[in-house]
């Protein structure tokens, strides 16, 4: 067992990676509320919300490593150090990760990281945004008769490519939730369009569940106009599939290509 000594005597290292859900500070589970609690460090993310940092004791330390697409101001190898010295030197370290820390978090990088050190560790998963964001839109991302199944792929790869993925779901008939890529919208709109799916509902979701959400409903053969209309931008998520037509603003587009049809 390795103990550290801090001015407050001795304490065990121990690791907890909490998911802080999509944004809202009310989205963060009870246990992960409970976790914020008793840190003695918090690590935080640029997509967490800074309230939720009120959960901690006024005396943990606080610590920002925002790790954003296009915009990290820290390695993955950096917060993994960082993760580790802290929980010898203070004792309970929690590692803040928006959504869940296993969707596209990296979180076993950082548990396997820890585990290397011997250092206890624990997860606790958040509300991923890929799921509660279209679900607070009312955009079930599963409905009988419309989708038996959803794919959630990354927009962009580590290397700064459209996913490879994204070729193979953009064929199936299912929905296809789309994160980190709307710097990637033209080419994954094309993917689609060479699917024959011009007019398959879109909906683009900026900052779900927060006050400055943005969303923008229409089908693939429209969705990068009107990106540009409402000024949507990252972080934001993307939809593709018939379950988007479930939401009241597609009606209109339904009933426009109805009438067009008629005449």
């Amino acid at each position: 067992m390795i103990l550290n000594k801090t001015t407050k005597g001795f304490k065990e290292p121990k690791i907890t990676l909490v998911g802080a859900g999509p944004g809202d500070p009310e989205l963060i589970t009870m246990k992960g509320a409970n976790a914020l609690k008793i840190a003695d460090v918090v690590l935080y993310d640029a997509l967490v919300n800074e309230a939720l940092l009120n959960y901690a004791s006024p005396e943990a330390i606080k610590i920002y490593v925002g790790k954003r697409s296009g915009a990290h101001s820290y390695s993955q190898a950096a917060v993994n150090k960082l993760m580790v010295d802290y929980a010898m030197n203070y004792g309970h370290v929690v590692r803040l990760k928006g959504g869940d820390p296993f969707v596209f978090g990296r979180g076993y990088e950082e548990l396997d990281y820890a585990l290397n050190y011997s250092i206890p560790t624990q997860v606790i998963p958040g509300l991923s945004s890929s799921i509660s964001v279209p679900g607070l839109q009312q955009i079930p991302v599963t409905h009988r008769g419309l989708s038996e199944s959803f794919w959630v792929v990354t927009g962009t790869t580590a290397s700064g490519e459209l996913s490879s993925d994204l070729y193979e779901a953009a064929r199936t008939k299912a929905t296809v939730v789309v994160l980190m890529g709307l710097n990637k919208i033209a080419e994954i709109v094309k993917l689609f369009q060479n699917e024959g799916k011009n007019k398959l509902p879109v909906a683009v979701i900026q900052s779900g569940s927060m006050v400055d959400e943005k969303l923008a409903i229409g089908i693939v053969d429209t969705i990068e106009e009107l990106i540009i209309e409402k000024n949507i931008k990252a972080p934001a998520l993307l939809i593709f599939g018939e379950v988007v037509s479930l939401h009241p603003s597609f009606q209109p587009i339904k009933d426009f290509y109805r009438a067009l049809q008629e005449e």
